[in-house]
């Protein structure tokens, strides 16, 4: 993957007004681009806000067949994952530009995710995908331990969960950013 940042999302109503194409290439980088997902989510239009076009994914996400949900995480990269190989929204949140290569803890905390995750694989036969939002790989490593206790149901329903809500921020913190006020000229 890799690459450029995503181009900013239309607000809702132009969103609602865009042909289905236009809206799947405007909303799929939220989703790691899950084209297939946001093909269906552009059916559930139109949208009153923000707010309700996530509450639609949440619905829609649970409500598709399983290899449907499963090819939706599925488009989240692996949590660790080669730094060449994620978005750069990805690397962002997962913060890659803030770890040192030097430091053991990380070091440590990559290689017990790669054994860990294909553990979960193996066990769920999906990606385990949580909403990082900028902890460092080591505070990931617990949760991701946890989560293989859990049955596959629950798993799978807490994956799509997280899918849903990366997304929300992502489409938040840009929306944040476009507001902004910029500083006066001095």
């Amino acid at each position: 993957m890799g690459g450029a940042e995503p181009a900013a999302v239309p607000e809702v109503a132009e969103l609602n007004a865009l042909s289905a194409e236009a809206f799947v290439a405007a909303v799929a980088p939220l989703f790691e681009g899950a084209t297939n997902f946001v093909r269906r989510l552009a059916e559930a239009r139109p949208f009153e806000s923000d707010a309700r076009l996530f509450a639609a994914a949440h619905e829609l996400a649970i409500s598709m067949p399983e290899e449907e949900r499963v090819a939706l995480v599925e488009a989240h990269p692996r949590i660790g994952a080669d730094v060449e190989t994620v978005s750069a929204v990805s690397r962002d949140e997962q913060g890659y530009d803030e770890e040192s290569e030097e430091d053991l803890e990380t070091a440590r905390a990559y290689e017990e995710l790669a054994m860990l995750n294909e553990i979960y694989e193996r066990q769920f036969g999906f990606r385990y995908v949580v909403f990082v939002a900028g902890r460092p790989k080591a505070e990931i490593v617990p949760l991701l331990e946890h989560a293989l206790r859990n049955d596959r149901d629950a798993e799978l329903r807490r994956a799509l969960d997280e899918t849903i809500d990366i997304a929300a921020d992502r489409l938040a913190r840009q929306r944040e950013l476009e507001t902004v006020p910029e500083e006066p000229a001095e």
